[in-house]
């Protein structure tokens, strides 16, 4: 058992029948009353996510985990194929419990969480960043220069992503994994 107080981004917790990671979290020292500590949970079973708010002191049932890196094999309609890089094993993992299934490119690393008693992955987390060719978008007009003007592109995943005017097929661009969003051009 745990405290509210050792409440963290990516910590895995037993609550309502279900296993939840902490995806956001804010201690809470109010004036008057007691402290308390707002958290964004996801279901690590469903994708939802949920808001809660622990009273200060309160005991959590935490879920001891392991982390391993792995590689995006290919999916076959709802099912990710993953490959640990060390000893060769697969694992098969639903599309709902991906973060951003569409920004997963074939090769690409990823950190998975396995719940330690039964070696049931529990949540893939993807890089910071990802970097993918876009494959589809409109050319730019010349002139059409107003401040933050952005076009729908399509990357070589499938994803669709805003990106500037002035990136056009071909370019490789660098993309926020927790936003689904335009970072930069990257030069090759």
């Amino acid at each position: 058992m745990a405290s509210t107080s050792e409440i963290r981004n990516g910590l895995c917790i037993n609550y309502n029948n279900d296993t939840f990671k902490v995806i956001e979290f804010l201690h809470v020292k109010p004036g008057k009353g007691p402290a308390f500590v707002r958290t964004k949970l996801k279901s690590l079973t469903t994708g939802k996510v949920l808001d809660n708010t622990f009273s200060g002191g309160q005991k959590i049932d935490e879920v001891r985990v392991e982390t391993r890196k792995y590689q995006f094999l290919y999916n076959e309609g709802e099912m990710y194929y993953f490959m640990n890089t060390e000893d060769y094993n697969q694992i098969t993992i639903l599309k709902e419990v991906l973060d951003a299934p569409e920004l997963m490119k074939e090769g690409e690393m990823v950190t998975i969480i396995i719940r330690a008693e039964d070696e049931f992955p529990l949540s893939v987390d993807m890089p910071a960043s990802v970097v993918l060719k876009v494959i589809e978008t409109e050319p730019g007009l010349k002139g059409n220069t107003a401040t933050n003007a952005t076009k729908p592109a399509i990357v070589e995943t499938g994803a669709r992503v805003n990106v500037p005017l002035f990136i056009n097929e071909g370019d490789s661009i660098k993309i926020d994994t927790s936003k689904g969003s335009y970072l930069e051009r990257v030069k090759e």
